[in-house]
């Protein structure tokens, strides 16, 4: 029955290898892989929109919104207008999405965006890591390099897939209860894990191409991971447990990138 059920489970992957696709174009960084995307971009964008709106409207409700006329705000802002058109060379209807970039009072190190372009900085990772345009410039790249490979796009279909695959267990195999959570665990390690490493590099070398083209230093990126990991405590996991490259790792691959797209820099500062 065990390997009934394992060969059920892997036909009905193979099945939907046809509905693998990729959302970009190579730019001069080179991303190619291909992504399986089940949901439809029209869902990821409204459930983004929703979920952003709730955001901003709860940091409204605790003052933690800072307001369009805010010094901050302006220059972040100011950054992602730079970057936004540089977008085209990635997907040609992106400078025309419905882009949202705001920022919320919070002592958190993070900026997240998401699907459809709803962009958020938190104060605490400008203030704390005393960023410069440059390096806020590094991070609205990354964070914009999400929105256009649709990541989140990717892991709700990869969790779509992950329920179907539990569901023909469970039928095939008459497992339930703990032991269907431990495969759950599996078909998580095996199938996100990997993918979420995978989008961050992405996010990280299509990031410092769009900031090059932007007119900001690439190599601004390195500074930000050495500024991150200095004030990581007690170090980072170790990369094979983490969801997110390790930092030394990182600043590795994003030196490598940063140097590949310095002509671009360059180029965009003679213009």
């Amino acid at each position: 029955m065990k390997k009934i059920s394992i060969l059920l489970l892997t036909l009905l992957i193979s099945s939907l290898t046809g509905c693998l696709s990729t959302t970009t174009q190579k730019g001069t960084i080179g991303i190619e892989r291909q992504q399986l995307l089940l949901i439809s971009p029209e869902q990821m964008t409204e459930g983004g929109k929703q979920a952003y709106n709730a955001v901003l409207k709860e940091a409204q409700k605790t003052h933690t919104l800072l307001p369009s006329n805010d010094p901050l705000v302006k220059r972040v802002q100011r950054i992602a207008g730079r970057i936004i058109p540089q977008t085209a060379i990635f997907r040609k209807d992106a400078p025309k999405w419905n882009w949202e970039v705001n920022v919320i009072k919070s002592d958190q190190l993070n900026a997240w965006a998401m699907p459809g372009g709803k962009i958020a900085f938190y104060t605490g990772i400008i203030e704390k890591l005393q960023l410069t345009d440059n390096e806020i410039a590094a991070i609205m790249g990354h964070e914009i390099a999400h929105v256009l490979r649709e990541h989140g796009r990717e892991r709700a279909s990869q969790q779509s897939l992950t329920q179907v695959g539990l569901s023909a267990l469970s039928i095939f195999t008459g497992v339930r209860g703990p032991a269907l959570d431990a495969t759950a665990l599996a078909l998580q390690v095996t199938f996100t894990l990997p993918n979420s490493r995978t989008h961050e590099i992405e996010a990280d070398r299509m990031g410092v191409e769009l900031a090059a083209r932007a007119g900001y230093n690439p190599y601004a990126a390195v500074n930000v991971w050495k500024k991150m990991a200095k004030e990581s405590k007690a170090g980072s996991p170790p990369q094979i447990l983490s969801t997110h490259p390790s930092h030394s790792s990182r600043i590795k691959d994003l030196t490598q990138y940063a140097k590949r797209v310095e002509p671009l820099f360059e180029a965009s500062n003679r213009r």
